[in-house]
């Protein structure tokens, strides 16, 4: 089709061009012949003298030149004809050429543009997808900004009524401390400790959800009493007085509290009635200190709850070894850093194969004037402030790295730590252990973390939270002490257990009680119904260890087997032992 449209325009091109150039060969014929008459008329008047038919016709006949000058314009017709045929042709193939080559070029353009247009068309698309990878991307960024700000705010600020933690309220006491202290006056500053007593009353009767409408609602009452209000823990709240004009204010305001939370709480369609007791401490006169006016309130709210006002303020009296608990409280903060504190290990073994199944690391306290303080002094002082950060580094450093030591040797010992309420409602505890463990180098199977029942129920959310956590991450759990805590099946069975230890108060007497004998064989149904080990603590003798033994129990623990003993008394305890360890085969220490 292409070609015969190329056909076609060519003979056109020709046709054109072809009667243009005969145009001026018929002239050139014209001239020609004008001249051959010129020429013959001239020549019948040179030789008759006239111009006549007769003259001309002769002229014609006789004169050999005319007869040449009269094939001139035949000559010149023929040429002219041969003549524009051949420029028409090589003409119209040269417009043929050029027609093809501005035609290709057309073409290479027409290309090019398309080419181009892809291109452009491309890079909208990529424009498109890098603006759509853009907008992904800050709505990533704007994701994370709001999870570091909700980060940021659970750090500082308690998840259920979104008042100030302990954390914050504990800075804003020692930046109002600094300010008081800057002004050079003798200035008054109050801490009030409120704690809502019956909260686990609500908790067992209603549930989590009902116990935490209830804390809201608890927290704005207060904060309509004052602004300055603070959660620190479970079920207390804190507050801050600041220029205190007369030592008798944060009493009245103590009344005033008391007074606030009679009116019942509307709290899912249910009139709930709560009931509140005040502590209270002045600085400086009670502390220079946030964590002793803290400790001294929590005194004076133990107070509190067996007075009929249900309002304390701090008096010395109220702690009988107040001097010397103060003193213990002020040691510890030194007693890390001059390695006072040593871990013990306590045996566990194992009832049916009889091997050395692992131990427990027991924290003493070696004090240079007291001599050897047992944990059940100090860790109680260290919780109500923010020492036990520091203890449960410590210990935690120092198993690990006895563990380590002990798989190193070849023995395959479980190393069962303890960890305290406020260490389960420390979000940094998973990082603080993961960094210990892989700097010591242990495999989290290695670790029984030993946690009470009493710890769990103090916010168990958070608690809970925790736990799955470092379970996630390998570490095992233990409750501890089972039977003398805040029972409750329904946390149990949702924590990832391992052990269940039963407590020695039920132990020991089981030679001599029915109820214990009873107490202790349904705590070992109901562990290995839940698929948990037991472990038995205070065992004294042999006859304890067979019933127990007999009775199914996994592990046993206590005085018969072995004191808690350093860790270089232990050592060489369990060398001269019937109870050895399980050697491992060093093909499963590599």
């Amino acid at each position: 089709m292409v070609f015969a449209v190329a056909s076609n325009l060519f003979s056109d091109n020709v046709k054109i061009l072809k009667s243009e150039v005969s145009k001026t060969a018929y002239q050139g014929v014209l001239i020609a012949l004008g001249s051959i008459i010129i020429a013959t008329c001239l020549v019948s008047w040179f030789t008759t003298g006239s111009i006549s038919i007769e003259g001309v016709w002769s002229a014609q006949r006789n004169n050999v030149a005319l007869w040449i000058l009269d094939s001139i314009p035949f000559v010149f017709g023929i040429w002219g004809q041969y003549s524009s045929s051949i420029i028409a042709y090589q003409a119209g193939l040269i417009i043929m050429d050029k027609t093809e080559e501005l035609r290709n070029k057309a073409a290479n353009l027409e290309g090019q543009t398309e080419e181009l247009r892809n291109k452009t068309a491309n890079l909208e698309g990529r424009t498109e997808e890098l603006r759509s990878k853009a907008a992904s991307l800050e709505g990533q960024a704007e994701e994370w900004r709001s999870r570091v700000a909700d980060l940021e705010k659970n750090a500082t600020h308690d998840g259920i009524t979104e008042l100030p933690n302990r954390v914050l309220f504990y800075d804003r006491v020692e930046q109002a401390i600094a300010a008081a202290n800057n002004q050079n006056q003798n200035q008054i500053l109050s801490v009030l400790l409120v704690e809502i007593e019956n909260l686990k009353d609500v908790d067992d009767t209603l549930g989590r959800t009902s116990t935490n409408n209830t804390l809201k609602k608890v927290a704005k009452r207060l904060l309509e009493i004052n602004d300055s209000v603070a959660k620190i823990d479970g079920n207390v709240f804190a507050m801050l007085l600041t220029e205190v004009e007369s030592s008798r204010e944060p009493e009245e305001l103590a009344h005033y509290i008391q007074k606030a939370m009679e009116p019942a709480f509307l709290v899912d369609k249910l009139q709930l009635t709560v009931h509140s007791n005040v502590g209270i401490v002045h600085y400086p006169e009670h502390g220079e200190d946030v964590d002793t006016l803290v400790q001294r309130a929590g005194v004076a709210l133990h107070i509190a709850q067996k007075s009929n006002k249900g309002y304390a303020l701090y008096d010395p009296s109220f702690d009988v070894h107040s001097p010397y608990r103060l003193t213990l409280m002020s040691e510890l903060r030194n007693a890390i850093d001059r390695n006072e504190l040593d871990l013990f290990y306590q045996a566990k073994v194992d009832l049916q194969s009889g091997s050395l199944y692992g131990v427990e690391a027991l924290v003493r306290w070696h004090h240079p004037v007291h001599g050897t303080i047992s944990p059940d002094e100090f860790i109680p002082m260290a919780e109500r402030t923010r020492m036990i950060n520091q203890v449960t580094h410590w210990v935690l450093k120092r198993a690990f790295q006895d563990c380590a030591a002990w798989h190193a040797q070849g023995y395959n010992l479980k190393v069962s730590v303890n960890l305290s309420a406020k260490d389960l409602h420390d979000p940094e505890l998973p990082d603080l252990i993961s960094n210990i463990g892989r700097s010591v180098g242990i495999q989290p199977e290695w670790i029984m973390l030993e946690i009470t029942e009493g710890s769990i129920m103090t916010e168990p959310e958070n608690a809970l939270a925790i736990i799955e956590v470092l379970h996630k991450m390998g570490y095992q759990f233990s409750i501890d002490d089972f039977g003398t805590g805040y029972s409750s099946l329904a946390y149990l069975k949702r924590m990832p257990l391992k052990e269940l230890k039963i407590d020695k108060s039920f132990v020991m007497d089981i030679l001599t009680s029915d109820n214990d004998v009873v107490i202790v064989k349904t705590i070992i149904n109901l562990a290995h119904n839940l698929g948990l080990h037991v472990t038995a603590e205070g065992v004294e003798n042999q006859t304890i260890l067979s019933f127990l033994k007999e009775n199914g129990c996994d592990v046993a623990q206590g005085y018969y087997i072995n004191k808690p003993l350093s860790l270089l008394n232990f050592n060489q305890w369990m060398a001269d032992s019937k109870w050895k360890p399980i050697i491992i085969e060093t093909s499963q220490q590599s």
